[in-house]
């Protein structure tokens, strides 16, 4: 697979969107605690070895317990996803509510399409808050990769927009997944699985990370190889990403991409409204049938 687009290059439908995230966690009790209180997420579902996770009516995070799971090493696999809100108001509430509970982050960043906190889990997951900026105010690819990195988060700004409010207990309707960011072992080769045969476009390039998208959207997935070229994948039980969600308007929209795979030689698993494929590190992505997006 080659790193150059090829001549004609499938498209995802503008209209795509990402669904729920699943990670494997080892103590699920303490992780849904953890997320309900420190992120506010609503406790959609909790069964003894999963819960589903949300802002009430959305699920965006699926966890799954292995108490046998090892922590992750030098391989592929999840570097973050991120949590979407719905306005900056509601990044700076979850920002509120880090601060009340006393929970870590571990960086804060101004990326100019959108702002972002990033912390981990209590298994080390890395999650993103993030929330965008209107795209009539986003810069170019080349504008934001050009100036040294994203600008520091200006947390009195952010904080400003909810001036003189107590934290919430729980996330506001419109929560939503925003991205995911992988690490892998080519960019190439990452190219050639997810621009090539998915169909996501190319927002914008590092020499060592990739962003990809459907409709001009920022990026709905980034991969890296900030853990070296050429790394495997995730042996088995191994906490982290089990898969993530692509969901499509259409039954026509996912067979059009299931024919991709097949035509690429790609085994897939069947699954509800949909199928699972692996890219080239075996990290799985299910393409399903979402329906229409709902309008507020």
């Amino acid at each position: 697979m080659s790193d150059t687009a090829p001549t004609t290059t499938p498209t995802l439908p503008d209209t795509l969107r990402l669904g729920a995230v699943h990670l494997t966690v080892t103590h699920l009790d303490r992780s849904v605690d953890w997320y309900a209180s420190a992120l506010g997420l609503r406790v959609q579902r909790h069964d003894p070895g999963s819960a589903d996770l949300g802002d009430g009516t959305t699920t965006v995070l699926v966890l799954h317990e292995d108490s046998q799971a090892r922590a992750p090493g030098r391989h592929a696999g999840l570097y973050h996803y991120a949590l979407l809100y719905p306005t900056r108001e509601e990044l700076a509430r979850a920002a509120l509510r880090l601060a009340q509970t006393g929970t870590p982050i571990q960086g804060a960043s101004d990326h100019g399409t959108h702002e972002a906190i990033y912390l981990a889990d209590p298994d080390g997951n890395g999650i993103e808050l993030a929330a965008d900026r209107p795209r009539d105010q986003w810069p170019t690819p080349e504008e934001e990769f050009s100036g040294g990195g994203p600008r520091p988060l200006d947390f009195s700004a952010l904080l400003a927009t909810v001036a003189g409010e107590a934290p919430s207990d729980h996330v506001a309707p419109g929560l939503r997944t925003g991205h995911v960011h992988l690490y892998v072992g080519s960019i190439a080769e990452g190219l050639g699985f997810y621009r090539d045969i998915l169909g996501l476009q190319v927002w914008g390039r590092l020499p060592s990370a990739a962003f990809v998208s459907a409709g001009g959207y920022h990026h709905h997935l980034g991969f890296n190889v900030w853990r070296g070229e050429g790394v495997g994948p995730a042996p088995a039980g191994t906490i982290g990403l089990r898969h993530w969600t692509i969901e499509l308007e259409a039954a026509a929209d996912v067979a059009e991409v299931r024919a991709r795979v097949r035509r690429a030689g790609i085994p897939i698993e069947e699954d509800a409204g949909g199928f699972i494929v692996r890219d080239p590190w075996d990290i799985a992505v299910r393409v399903v049938d979402g329906g229409p997006a709902q309008v507020a």
